[in-house]
């Protein structure tokens, strides 16, 4: 003897779906070997933490704070947004231009107006350079042995 069995309709099923609002922006920027992970909500732009430290305890030299704020000062939202960074690899120059290239990704995710800005003042091209790899014979990457003739 079958019974017969009707399936249960899940009670989430009839509720409508809620939309998740995204709390921040996340984007991820990079120069030689530093990768910077990027976070940034909406704020007063008090806050902008960088492995658990502030902005000016860990990036010392004023020119690298001036340069990771400079997409935020050509779009004018300085004071919209905090940021909280995770960087690793490489030295505090290659971190600092890899912290600068996620703040204009991040931005480019919060406005896709900001394209044309960002992409004209550089911010957007990820700097391809890194360092040469050494040859054997060679001591560096191109500097040869001194040459003898006996």
């Amino acid at each position: 003897m079958a019974i017969a069995r009707t399936p249960k309709i899940k009670e989430s099923a009839e509720k409508p779906a809620k939309a998740v609002k995204a709390h921040y922006w996340e984007s991820v920027g990079r120069r030689k070997t530093a990768i910077a992970r990027v976070r940034m909500q909406k704020g007063d732009g008090s806050q902008f933490v960088v492995n658990g430290m502030s902005l000016a305890k860990y990036f010392l030299n004023a020119n690298h704070q001036k340069n990771i704020l400079s997409p935020l000062a050509l779009m004018k939202k300085s004071n919209d947004f905090d940021f909280s960074v995770k960087v690793s690899g490489g030295g505090l120059a290659g971190q600092a231009e890899a912290v600068r290239h996620g703040v204009a990704r991040a931005l480019l995710e919060f406005d896709e107006q900001s394209r044309k800005p960002l992409r004209a003042s550089g911010y957007l091209t990820r700097d391809p350079r890194a360092k040469e790899r050494r040859k054997f014979g060679f001591k560096k990457a191109r500097k040869s042995p001194q040459w003898s003739k006996r």
